[in-house]
């Protein structure tokens, strides 16, 4: 992406909205834009759209970080993520010799000056046997984590070769929520606090489980608008370019735009009965028109997994209201004699931490 494109992405956004903007530089790998790109950008982006009061966050394997990138990063409170998916066997086995030491060595420059960098775990079909040794990791290093499941691709000629089965990352979801409440004081799990915060609530926090059309917008190199930057680069996709200052209706009547919206009617008509509906909206479009080459067939494959985790966070939070402490008077949670002694922190316990971050 040159500054032109991004003078035309301030002035697109300058009229497009007035809610405060969230911009990731994602990539590709975005630190090959380098030093000067960053130092004409981020004023541009930061004083152009001051109106819509924006935050930055970039996402990147950390092996170009420089003192002098992560400088320019610190002076806008830009924090990182990255990606290690656990031990130096297991992510290189991933993601080819190497990778680990690399971004370690980034990492370390970021923290230098003082980035909070915070990595994304992919769990594969290899890797989720190891479970106990990647979280013993994380708690080790000191790390907070992301979990990402491998997934089927639209850009695959194998799509399945990595890919973690829903039912398997149900169990995973499950393995996780007992380590954040067994290791309450030492890990945080991010997708296990969205988890718990969405039961909370009764409201999606993060775009997996939330209606994202209209809400979250990717824009290429070449300044092309795409529904989320998974679809970056797949010309089928291209909603509108920054260069045309396209509407919210023109996006909606694009192409992409009624496939996300046809995807929201889905979920109403389809999972009316369920009750995470409010919460799940039937999961990542993304994931849920992998599988079928484009084309809406059913809602995001991994439901069964997000279906278990909802189930198992409602029903331990059931519980614990209806074994706690009484209401003065006799009535209300714990006035049956059901009440146990608690020897771990449970989710009401995990949402009070949330609350305090």
């Amino acid at each position: 992406m040159n500054i032109k494109v991004v003078k035309d992405v301030v002035a697109w956004l300058s009229d497009f909205r007035y809610d405060p903007v969230t911009i990731t530089f994602h990539g590709g790998e975005p630190l090959l834009a380098g030093s000067s790109f960053y130092r004409q950008a981020l004023p541009l982006l930061a004083e152009g759209l001051a109106k819509n009061k924006p935050s930055f966050a970039i996402q990147t394997n950390l092996w170009r970080m420089t003192p002098e990138l992560a400088k320019i990063f610190a002076e806008y409170n830009i924090p990182i993520g990255s990606s290690i998916d656990g031990p130096e066997d297991i992510t290189d086995y991933q993601r080819g010799d190497g990778y680990f030491r690399k971004t370690m060595e980034g990492y370390r420059i970021a923290r230098e000056n003082g980035l909070d960098v915070r990595f994304i775990c992919t769990f594969t079909g290899y890797s989720e046997s190891q479970r106990e040794s990647i979280v013993q990791f994380f708690i080790d290093q000191g790390f907070t984590m992301k979990l990402h499941p491998a997934l089927p691709s639209l850009r695959s000629e194998s799509p399945n070769e990595w890919a973690l089965a829903p039912e398997k990352f149900g169990d995973l979801l499950v393995y996780l929520l007992d380590q954040s409440l067994d290791h309450y004081h030492e890990i945080d799990i991010m997708n296990i606090n969205d988890l718990v915060r969405c039961v909370f609530t009764r409201r999606g926090n993060v775009c997996t489980f939330a209606d994202c059309m209209g809400n979250t917008y990717a824009i290429g190199p070449d300044g092309s608008i795409y529904p989320c930057y998974r679809f970056v680069g797949m010309d089928e996709y291209v909603m509108g370019n920054v260069s045309d200052r396209p509407t919210q209706g023109d996006l909606d009547n694009s192409g992409p735009g009624r496939l996300m919206n046809e995807f929201k009617d889905y979920v109403d008509a389809h999972c009316q009965s369920c009750s995470h509906i409010r919460y799940c909206r039937g999961g990542c479009p993304y994931n849920a028109i992998a599988p079928s080459g484009g084309k809406i067939t059913g809602v995001d494959p991994h439901c069964i997994a997000y279906k278990r985790i909802f189930d198992e966070i409602t029903d331990r939070l059931n519980r614990e209201m209806f074994e706690g402490q009484p209401i003065p008077g006799g009535f209300g949670p714990g006035s049956f004699g059901m009440r146990m002694e608690r020897t771990k922190p449970g989710i009401m316990a995990l949402m009070q931490k949330i609350a305090m971050q």
